[in-house]
């Protein structure tokens, strides 16, 4: 395994990234003007899945 290849690794960012886009669209619940939350919401549902994705990946 070379340095920076370990294999822990994609799954470790993909549940931070999750774990951040949760994060934000709680802080955009706040946001009063509804066009503004619904680009970061857009946005979080695409890092969720891309981070959903990282972490749930098939290792076979």
């Amino acid at each position: 395994m070379a340095r920076g290849e370990h294999p822990r690794r994609t799954p470790l960012y993909g549940a931070l990234m999750m774990v951040a886009a949760w994060l934000a669209a709680a802080w955009a619940s706040t946001f009063d003007a509804t066009w503004l939350k619904g680009t970061v919401f857009a946005i979080c549902a695409a890092v969720a899945l891309i981070g959903f994705l990282m972490t749930f990946r098939d290792y076979s």
